[in-house]
Protein backbone atom coordinates (compact mmCIF):
# COMPACT_ATOMS: atom_id res chain seq x y z
CA UNK A 1 0.00 0.00 0.00
CA UNK A 2 2.82 2.40 1.12
CA UNK A 3 4.21 1.95 -2.82
CA UNK A 4 1.29 3.37 -4.19
CA UNK A 5 0.13 5.82 -2.11
CA UNK A 6 2.35 8.53 -3.80
CA UNK A 7 1.06 7.40 -6.84
CA UNK A 8 -2.57 7.88 -5.83
CA UNK A 9 -1.85 11.63 -4.16
CA UNK A 10 -0.32 12.15 -7.47
CA UNK A 11 -3.12 11.35 -9.58
CA UNK A 12 -5.78 12.71 -7.36
CA UNK A 13 -3.75 15.79 -7.23
CA UNK A 14 -4.20 15.60 -11.06
CA UNK A 15 -7.60 15.39 -11.28
CA UNK A 16 -8.58 17.93 -8.91
CA UNK A 17 -6.14 20.49 -10.95
CA UNK A 18 -8.16 19.09 -14.24
CA UNK A 19 -11.82 19.52 -12.83
CA UNK A 20 -10.71 23.47 -11.64
CA UNK A 21 -9.58 24.26 -14.71
CA UNK A 22 -12.00 22.57 -17.19
CA UNK A 23 -15.42 22.52 -15.21
CA UNK A 24 -14.88 25.15 -12.02
CA UNK A 25 -12.93 28.18 -13.64
CA UNK A 26 -15.16 28.28 -16.66
CA UNK A 27 -18.24 28.62 -14.38
CA UNK A 28 -17.17 30.64 -12.47
CA UNK A 29 -16.09 33.02 -15.61
CA UNK A 30 -19.12 32.91 -16.99
CA UNK A 31 -20.55 33.86 -13.35
CA UNK A 32 -18.54 36.81 -13.39
CA UNK A 33 -19.61 37.98 -17.06
CA UNK A 34 -22.99 37.76 -16.85
CA UNK A 35 -25.65 40.27 -15.37
CA UNK A 36 -25.79 38.92 -12.06
CA UNK A 37 -24.19 41.29 -10.15
CA UNK A 38 -24.76 44.15 -12.11
CA UNK A 39 -26.88 47.23 -10.55
CA UNK A 40 -28.29 49.96 -12.97
CA UNK A 41 -28.11 52.98 -11.65
CA UNK A 42 -27.62 56.70 -12.50
CA UNK A 43 -25.13 57.42 -9.85
CA UNK A 44 -21.87 56.21 -10.79
CA UNK A 45 -18.92 55.52 -8.66
CA UNK A 46 -15.85 57.11 -9.04
CA UNK A 47 -12.17 56.74 -7.00
CA UNK A 48 -11.75 60.32 -7.32
CA UNK A 49 -13.12 63.06 -4.48
CA UNK A 50 -16.69 64.72 -5.99
CA UNK A 51 -18.90 67.32 -4.89
CA UNK A 52 -22.30 66.86 -5.34
CA UNK A 53 -25.68 67.79 -3.93
CA UNK A 54 -25.73 64.06 -2.81
CA UNK A 55 -22.70 64.14 -1.10
CA UNK A 56 -23.07 67.63 0.65
CA UNK A 57 -26.21 65.97 2.21
CA UNK A 58 -24.44 62.68 3.20
CA UNK A 59 -22.11 65.17 4.99
CA UNK A 60 -25.09 67.04 6.63
CA UNK A 61 -26.86 63.37 7.42
CA UNK A 62 -23.52 62.02 9.18
CA UNK A 63 -23.02 65.48 11.25
CA UNK A 64 -26.45 64.96 12.43
CA UNK A 65 -25.95 61.03 13.26
CA UNK A 66 -23.06 62.46 15.60
CA UNK A 67 -24.55 65.21 17.32
CA UNK A 68 -27.23 62.69 18.20
CA UNK A 69 -25.14 59.78 19.32
CA UNK A 70 -22.87 62.34 21.55
CA UNK A 71 -25.58 63.89 23.48
CA UNK A 72 -25.94 67.19 24.59
CA UNK A 73 -22.99 67.26 27.25
CA UNK A 74 -21.10 67.77 24.29
CA UNK A 75 -20.56 70.96 22.32
CA UNK A 76 -19.64 69.79 18.66
CA UNK A 77 -18.50 71.97 15.71
CA UNK A 78 -18.96 71.04 12.49
CA UNK A 79 -16.87 72.81 8.68
CA UNK A 80 -19.14 73.95 6.50
CA UNK A 81 -17.81 70.98 4.12
CA UNK A 82 -16.06 67.71 4.50
CA UNK A 83 -12.21 67.46 3.65
CA UNK A 84 -13.44 64.65 0.86
CA UNK A 85 -16.51 62.66 -0.26
CA UNK A 86 -16.71 59.95 -2.58
CA UNK A 87 -19.78 57.94 -4.49
CA UNK A 88 -19.33 54.30 -4.56
CA UNK A 89 -21.82 54.47 -7.18
CA UNK A 90 -25.39 53.09 -6.35
CA UNK A 91 -25.60 56.17 -4.25
CA UNK A 92 -23.44 54.67 -1.38
CA UNK A 93 -21.05 57.60 -0.59
CA UNK A 94 -18.07 57.81 1.97
CA UNK A 95 -17.16 60.92 4.10
CA UNK A 96 -13.93 62.07 5.34
CA UNK A 97 -14.09 65.42 7.54
CA UNK A 98 -13.13 66.51 11.06
CA UNK A 99 -14.89 68.20 13.73
CA UNK A 100 -14.13 69.59 16.68
CA UNK A 101 -15.59 68.65 20.18
CA UNK A 102 -15.58 70.19 23.43
CA UNK A 103 -16.51 68.02 26.41
CA UNK A 104 -17.72 69.62 29.78
CA UNK A 105 -14.08 69.56 31.00
CA UNK A 106 -13.97 72.88 28.52
CA UNK A 107 -11.07 70.09 26.64
CA UNK A 108 -11.25 71.11 22.70
CA UNK A 109 -10.03 68.20 20.40
CA UNK A 110 -9.89 67.93 17.03
CA UNK A 111 -11.10 64.45 15.55
CA UNK A 112 -10.75 62.94 11.87
CA UNK A 113 -13.62 60.23 10.73
CA UNK A 114 -14.63 58.25 8.13
CA UNK A 115 -18.93 57.90 7.73
CA UNK A 116 -20.34 55.15 4.80
CA UNK A 117 -23.87 56.18 4.44
CA UNK A 118 -26.36 54.89 2.04
CA UNK A 119 -29.53 56.32 0.17
CA UNK A 120 -31.97 54.20 0.49
CA UNK A 121 -34.60 56.01 -2.46
CA UNK A 122 -32.37 55.66 -5.33
CA UNK A 123 -33.34 57.88 -8.22
CA UNK A 124 -36.06 59.23 -6.46
CA UNK A 125 -34.36 62.79 -4.72
CA UNK A 126 -37.50 63.97 -3.20
CA UNK A 127 -37.06 62.49 0.00
CA UNK A 128 -33.15 63.41 0.24
CA UNK A 129 -33.53 65.70 2.81
CA UNK A 130 -35.34 63.01 5.28
CA UNK A 131 -32.89 61.54 7.50
CA UNK A 132 -34.99 58.03 7.49
CA UNK A 133 -34.38 57.73 4.13
CA UNK A 134 -30.64 57.46 4.58
CA UNK A 135 -28.93 54.95 6.14
CA UNK A 136 -25.69 54.76 8.12
CA UNK A 137 -23.28 52.27 6.97
CA UNK A 138 -20.22 52.74 9.54
CA UNK A 139 -18.34 55.52 11.13
CA UNK A 140 -15.19 55.32 12.24
CA UNK A 141 -12.84 57.49 13.89
CA UNK A 142 -14.59 58.47 16.89
CA UNK A 143 -14.40 56.17 19.35
CA UNK A 144 -16.80 57.47 21.83
CA UNK A 145 -20.06 56.74 19.56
Amino acid sequence: MKKYSIIIFIVALSTLLLIQSKVIMPFVYKVVQSDLFLVDSKDQGGQSPISTPLTKLAFMHCNSYIKSKLGPDVSINFPEKPLNAWSLGNYQYIINAEIDITSTAANTTTKKYVCRINYKNGDNDEGSLDFANWSIEGLSGLDSI
